[in-house]
């Protein structure tokens, strides 16, 4: 219950927080520092999401951190050892320490007098506040209290289990049972395996069909580059040639995306037995990220369907029944346990109470500065990632850039720092994607303009340019 007061208070301790803490010890050693996090666990995602088969959903060279090398052959690595490999850089560079766990922040409030925020936080034991002189929201952007959830019509008479994949029980036993997996995203694809694997009948019914690609569960260069250079020069060299990959390959397919429809159709179908319907259940309308793509490892999704432990019904529920699910076109698909992979909830900065002055702080009417910090919204960031690339990669530029803006104002014996967003423009969602779950947030989501630094690129490349400057008199940071 002690308050604290410190420089840099940071919310939450998943990847981004750990992350900017990391790079705090390193690069302004006199500024303190405290992170907060609800839950009494580091890990952030990586230790809420505990159901079968939870792993990366990008590659580990460039998911990890890169000060601490990720050694592992695997690329695509399961929950647990990510959520490993959190902790212990944690308690390697002396953060766990920092961290107060049971510390739910439910409301923050700007004083232009003294220069601060304070923090009103909720415990186990009452409330409490803080104060710091810069707030970093590495929140995420989903609702960690709840997923999406949808009312379908009848599911109160079904017999069985009912289960969202972000509150997977424990105890819960598959082997031997039948299982709907409601959904297409990278969730469902990720859950279906893992349960026909663990011995249960699978069928996953979507509504509409999502763009998956294969790839190696392990990366064939990690073998040699770790065995013939030091642990840091090999992790680089991965990790610079799977930004370049993945960035390549997403221009592409945003360039041609007719051409890249065919080829990801083409590749799902040499994993399937012939004649397999891959028209009617991969072939999306929309192109290829538009919505994300979902990832393979080693060809799970589709050797399990190949095995006929798992199949892939492409229909919408007319009703929930006694013994699973009757689909529109009037096939019943029996279940004991009905999984509903139906999404997240995404919120903006950990659904925080914001003011300033006394002022509330809708941050739908607000724009996005370099894609972290918001219009007239003094000393505060929030941590998105890419949509088409690594989580780390973003948050990583995100706690550089910040710290070498803090060692600025610190030599120039300056404050506050501020964003002023003074063209007259509509915006669009700073979250560009079609996807359920985004068009969903479009009420809350904050906006992005037509031009840097308001626009938010997905392109890690060009933002490590744009973001490795240390002069930041761009005529959109006010800085008193």
């Amino acid at each position: 219950m002690e308050s604290l007061d410190v420089d840099v208070l940071i919310v939450g301790a998943g990847l981004s927080g750990i992350d900017m803490a990391c790079r705090l010890t390193r690069a302004l050693p006199d500024h303190t520092f405290a992170i907060l996090e609800a839950r009494d666990a580091i890990g952030g995602t990586w230790d809420l999401f505990r159901y079968p088969g939870v792993r990366s959903d990008s590659d580990m060279y460039t998911l990890s951190f890169p000060f601490r090398p990720w050694t592992c052959e695997a690329a695509i690595s399961e929950g647990g050892a990510i959520r490993d490999y959190i902790r212990e850089t944690a308690t390697e560079f002396g953060i766990a320490e920092r961290v107060r766990f049971d510390q739910r922040v439910v409301g923050a409030s700007w004083s232009s007098i003294t220069a601060r925020w304070t923090v009103r936080v909720e415990t186990s034991e009452g409330e409490v506040g803080h104060t710091c002189r810069f707030l970093h929201l590495a929140t995420g952007y989903y609702d960690y209290d709840s997923g999406h959830v949808v009312d379908f019509p009848g599911q109160e008479a079904f017999s069985g289990a009912i289960v969202h994949p972000q509150f997977w029980p424990a105890d819960l036993e598959v082997a031997g049972r039948r299982v709907v997996v409601i959904g297409s995203g990278a969730t469902a694809v990720t859950i279906v395996p893992a349960l026909a694997g663990a011995g249960a009948q699978v069928v996953m019914l979507q509504r509409s069909p999502s763009y998956l690609a294969s790839r190696p569960g392990t990366d064939a260069l990690a073998r040699t580059a770790f065995r013939v250079l030091p642990d840091q020069v090999a992790h680089r060299v991965l990790r610079s040639k799977n930004i370049a990959v993945t960035t390549a390959s997403y221009m592409l397919m945003r360039r041609f995306p007719r051409g890249s429809r065919a080829l990801l159709t083409k590749g799902v179908a040499r994993l399937l037995p012939d004649a397999y319907a891959v028209g009617q259940h991969f072939a999306p309308s929309y192109d290829p990220w538009d919505q994300r793509l979902c990832l393979v490892p080693d060809g799970d999704f589709f050797e399990a369907i190949s095995s006929g432990r798992a199949e892939v019904v492409t229909d919408t529920i007319d009703t929930f029944t006694p013994d699973g699910i009757r689909t529109a076109s009037g096939r019943d698909l029996d279940a004991d346990i009905v999984v509903t992979a139906t999404g997240l909830r995404l919120v903006v900065a950990g659904k925080i109470a914001l003011d300033v002055d006394g002022q509330v702080v809708d941050l739908h009417e607000r724009f996005v500065y370099r894609g972290l910090m918001f219009s007239d919204v003094p000393n505060l960031a929030w941590v998105v990632g890419y949509t088409n690339n690594s989580w780390t990669l973003r948050a990583d530029l995100a706690a550089r850039w910040i710290c070498r803006l803090l060692s600025s104002m610190q030599r120039a014996g300056q404050t506050t720092v501020t964003p002023r967003h003074t063209v007259e423009e509509a915006g669009r969602p700073a979250v560009d994607l079609t996807s359920g779950y985004v068009q969903r947030a479009a009420g809350i989501l904050p906006k992005q303009g037509a031009t840097r630094p308001w626009s938010v690129r997905q392109n890690y490349l060009i933002d490590r340019i744009t973001m490795s400057s240390n002069r930041f008199d761009d005529g959109h940071l006010e800085l008193t």
